[in-house]
Parts: C-alpha cells; sequence; structure tokens
C-alpha cells in the first residue's frame, strides 16, 4: 500500500469510527526543538565540530480520535524548520567558517496514542507512529576563511585543489594544507538541484499530559522526537561522496530532532473529566 494511500485509509476509519462516538478532537500545536543531522562523515573530519543548533516550528495541525478510554489515533501536519551548524575548525583549533545544513520540512506524523484510562483532568499520554517528511526547502552551505586546515584521512589533496582552486590551495607535506583566500558562502547541495531527497520515511514520538481547561477544550505539553531511517541526500550525491569526488570523508546522514510541543484542541463531546 502506498502511504498516501495508507494516510486516506487511516484518517477514514479514525473519523468513521469517531463520529459514531462522538470522540473526535482537532487542534494547533506548536514547539521548540534540538534539530541534529547526525553525519559520520562529518564528525569524523577534524575540519568540523558539531554546534547544538536550536529551531522555532512555528505552527501545526491535528486530527484525531479517542478509541476508547486507552487508545486513540491522530494524524498531524507541522511545519518543521530542521538541520545543523557545523563550525569549520582550522589548524589552531579557532573557529574558521560554518557548515550550515539548513532544511524545512512539512512532517505528517501517524501516531497511535496510549492514554491514562482515570477520569482526572491530567492525564499521561504516549504516542508512537510513522511519520512522512515533505521537504519544501533545502540548502547546504560552506563559508571558510583563509588559514590552515587538517587533510582528513581517506582524502585525496588533489580533491581539495580542484574544489578550491580559486582559493590558492598548498599541500603544506604534513597532513595539512593552507588557503590563502576566504572561501565565499557557498551553496554545496540545494533542493533546487535536486541535491535532496523530496520525502523521507521518519518514526515519532512523544510523552506528556492532557490537561482538560473546559467540558470541550484541553490542553497537551509533550517532550517529541523523530528520526529519519533514510539519508537526505539523493542517490547520485551518495553515490559520489563514496566514489571520493569530494573532498570530504562520506557517512550516512539521519535527520534528528527533539523537543517539546504544545497543543490547543476541542473536542467534540464532552471531556471524561466534566462528563
Amino acid at each position: 500500500m502506498k502511504l498516501k494511500s495508507y494516510y486516506i485509509l487511516a484518517l477514514v476509519i479514525c473519523a468513521t469510527i469517531s463520529i459514531a462516538n462522538g470522540q473526535i478532537h482537532i487542534g494547533a500545536t506548536s514547539g521548540y526543538n534540538a534539530t541534529f543531522v547526525l553525519d559520520q562523515g562529518l564528525k569524523a573530519d577534524p575540519r568540523y565540530n558539531s554546534t547544538y543548533t536550536y529551531n522555532w516550528s512555528p505552527y501545526g495541525i491535528s486530527f484525531g480520535a479517542d478509541l476508547g478510554q486507552k487508545f486513540g489515533l491522530s494524524l498531524e501536519s507541522i511545519w518543521s524548520n530542521q538541520g545543523q551548524i557545523y563550525n569549520v575548525i582550522n589548524t589552531a583549533k579557532e573557529i574558521a567558517g560554518a557548515r550550515k545544513i539548513d532544511l524545512q520540512y512539512v512532517n505528517l506524523p501517524l501516531l497511535l496514542k496510549f492514554m491514562g484510562s482515570g477520569s482526572k483532568g491530567v492525564r499521561a499520554n504516549f504516542n508512537f507512529g510513522p511519520q512522512l517528511s515533505i521537504l519544501t526547502s533545502g540548502v547546504e552551505s560552506l563559508t571558510t576563511q583563509a588559514g590552515t586546515y587538517e587533510i582528513p584521512e581517506g582524502v585525496d589533496f588533489a580533491e581539495i585543489q580542484e574544489e578550491y582552486q580559486n582559493y590558492n590551495p598548498v599541500n603544506n607535506g604534513n597532513g595539512t594544507y593552507t588557503l590563502g583566500e576566504d572561501v565565499p558562502t557557498t551553496d554545496l547541495l540545494t533542493k533546487a538541484a535536486n541535491d535532496f531527497k523530496t520525502k523521507e520515511f521518519q518514526l515519532a514520538a512523544a510523552f506528556g499530559l492532557d490537561i482538560d481547561l473546559s467540558k470541550h477544550l484541553y490542553l497537551t505539553t509533550q517532550v517529541r522526537a523523530n528520526y529519519s531511517l533514510t539519508d537526505m541526500r539523493n542517490e547520485d550525491i551518495i553515490n559520489s561522496l563514496k566514489a571520493g569526488d569530494y573532498s570530504e570523508i562520506f557517512g550516512g546522514r539521519a535527520n534528528l530532532l527533539v523537543g517539546v510541543q504544545v497543543g490547543l484542541h476541542y473536542y467534540f463531546g464532552t471531556l471524561r473529566s466534566f462528563r
């Protein structure tokens, strides 16, 4: 079954059961996240050092249904800012530039929700399920200052020389090279050039609290995470990296997001603590 058909079927089932039981809920969410691009190649490269990167996810909407006291199903649409900044490091261990990976997705998680079965106004919840992430924009850029840098193990200086030929690279013969001029911000990969996959399959999970505010309104507070199961770059880029066509170490990549999310939801029916 195609993912699109899967989501449509799930939504139809959710709506059918909910209409019969009056347990539909819709809502709006927002969150603040720490985002990571886990790249083994950049991690092993002495020229780069990862930083903590935080992104605000402006908004999202959700539609769901409680399928009883303990279980529910929800489908969300969330605009998400993701990526990471890697500082460029010279041989003096100084910051000499930045490699920025800036990605925006529409995330569509389909989550099975496990809820506390009590009738109190505050209940715990745990959510888990698949997520389809659709890339809306993506740029990976690099800025490097003139200076001396280590040649990563397994990288041929000829590739560095070709890549930085306009900036006077010199092999120092001791495992380092020198750039004679600053390298201005250069786009390495872009969505416009089809360097990134337009869709990713991920896993999403969240846990937190449902807090009843009134007969029909409740607030959710959650710690949420999602993790990609596939590399975000397309096969041509991956194959070129493996073949050594770039002046860097190849390593698989994965998107990871960990953050907090708050949502306000309207419940079609009466919330259990008000029954």
